[in-house]
């Protein structure tokens, strides 16, 4: 959501004081809970299966949480099924005064959770401080909708009276990354609780330490059974989808997750909201604002999250007019703006990779980039900073001399590595940026308004940028095209995925 997905949303941002490391501060702000939730009270697993969370910064463990195992997921699900019915009867003002009562409890620990998230996923803090407040305007944006979940009257020829309903689909599992822990724990129960159903979260194993105090502090905001958490690996989210009570499942993840989900999800036809990978291009045309351009170029790769969102637009197709130029200014605009460093410090601008699997996927990725005769412009490697050694710190990196054949141009990364490809033909350009299997986002430099519409018209990508890039809009739905997803997110729309259509003839006669 992702943006990151939705890391730059045009929301406020809280201010905290410069050059201060807070990293001492983490150990009394985690929870002190299990990680499962149901019913509206702590549980223990009676599996006694655990997940460590390493703090990415430090290579250091920071705490270990439950497992759920079937019994717990079943457990956690009929939780939701006994809740539904009240909760869906509850008038939708008392809803949505819920769910502002939880963006007050998130905006008033708004540090402590950015603290969390930030040494458990490896963000810097001042980013998840943004994350927090998101959260807390999604939660206020959805309990301002709640008196949208209306239906409609239809015109008949007979004088029967004809209408539609809008009604909750029940209870509703969601899956989220370890990019943005926090904000989508807060801010993904908001459309589906907001239109009347009762909600299942899973954290990410990688980092689920925000979303547990998350549950801490909403305990009492919602009835008992509302709102359920079950913290645990693939196994747990698997055993949600194929859940017969589950009624629907909203992930954000990879493409491979989207899949096993709607396999596990087919034998009981549950609904899907799946918002997945990217290979985002930007393409830059030659009159385009040069300088903005290039801020834009480093923006748009979201560097400051090690490249780790599905929207970050890690292809960067330059004119080979002002190729050169242009990535000189992008490694020199780079240097100024990113150095890798500890997640919890406020001075950090760019964080650690989320745990070794990822760091070393990332640096095989170079690897096979400079076997295949890509350019080397910058990075590529740790950091030489000895008080980064114990990290999954990579340097950002920038690869120019790409071709569309390079597996850099063609899979997500999900790491801080930037392909650049020059292009003169536009028609040979588009084939490359609509020639892999992602569709999730795309950003256009040009000063020209025609060229700008009909590349808008022509990328393959759900959401557009013209000369800029990153930014989300509450209201603006959200998602992808091809393997990047399916369905909208962050609009309206995300509030209908949760709601069934009824329709209903009464005759007058």
């Amino acid at each position: 959501m992702t943006t990151p997905e939705i890391a730059n949303m045009d929301v406020a941002r809280p201010t905290v004081p410069d050059s201060q490391d807070l990293s001492a501060l983490v150990p009394e702000l985690l929870p002190h809970s299990s990680g499962l939730y149901w019913g509206g009270q702590w549980h223990d697993s009676d599996a006694g299966r655990t997940l460590q969370s390493i703090n990415p910064s430090t290579g250091q463990l920071l705490a270990e949480v439950a497992q759920a195992d079937d019994a717990a997921v079943d457990a956690a699900v009929q939780a939701a099924n006994q809740a539904l019915a009240s909760w869906a009867r509850t008038p939708p003002l008392e809803r949505a005064r819920c769910l502002r009562e939880a963006a007050h409890r998130i905006r008033s620990h708004a540090r402590d959770l950015a603290l969390i998230d930030a040494a458990d996923c490896g963000n810097p803090v001042k980013a998840m401080l943004a994350d927090a407040e998101i959260a807390a305007t999604q939660l206020e944006y959805f309990a301002g909708l709640v008196l949208e979940v209306k239906g409609e009257t239809i015109p008949t020829a007979n004088g029967s009276l004809n209408y539609t309903l809008r009604e909750p689909v029940g209870v509703v599992a969601r899956i989220f990354p370890f990019n943005h822990p926090f904000m989508f724990a807060a801010g993904k129960i908001a459309a589906p609780l907001a239109a009347g159903n009762t909600v299942v979260i899973k954290p990410p194993e990688q980092a689920p330490l925000s979303t547990i105090r998350l549950m801490e502090l909403l305990h009492g905001v919602f009835p008992p059974g509302v709102l359920n958490c079950a913290t645990g690996g693939r196994e747990t989210g698997a055993a949600l989808v194929r859940h017969p009570d589950v009624a629907a499942v909203a992930l954000i993840g990879s493409v491979g997750a989207g899949k096993a989900v709607l396999r596990g999800a087919a034998d009981t036809m549950k609904r899907s909201l799946l918002e997945l990978g990217g290979k985002n291009a930007m393409i830059v045309f030659p009159d385009a604002d040069f300088e903005r351009a290039v801020d834009g170029a480093v923006r748009g790769m979201n560097f400051t999250w090690c490249g780790q969102s599905c929207g970050s637009t890690s292809r960067l197709f330059v004119h080979a007019s002002i190729h050169d130029r242009f990535v000189q200014a992008l490694v020199e605009r780079l240097k100024q703006r990113h150095t890798p460093g500890i997640a919890t410090d406020l001075r950090t601008t760019m964080g650690a990779l989320i745990n070794q699997t990822q760091y070393e996927r990332t640096l095989g990725f170079i690897d096979s980039a400079r076997r295949e005769g890509a350019e080397l412009a910058h990075g590529g490697q740790h950091p030489a900073d000895p008080r980064l050694a114990q990290g999954f710190f990579i340097e950002p990196t920038v690869f120019a001399g790409v071709t569309p054949r390079h597996t850099i141009a063609r899979e997500e990364i999900f790491g801080p590595v930037l392909s650049v490809l020059s292009w003169h033909d536009e028609q040979e350009m588009l084939q490359a940026v609509n020639g892999v299997e992602y569709g999730l986002t795309g950003s256009v430099w040009t000063r020209d308004l025609l060229t700008a519409h009909r590349m808008a018209a022509a990328l393959q990508a759900g959401y557009v940028w013209i000369n800029d890039c990153s930014q989300h809009f509450l209201g603006a739905p959200f998602g992808g095209y091809k393997n990047s997803g399916m369905g909208r997110e962050e609009s309206k729309d995300e509030l209908f995925e949760f709601t069934q259509t009824k329709n209903v003839n009464v005759w007058m006669g």
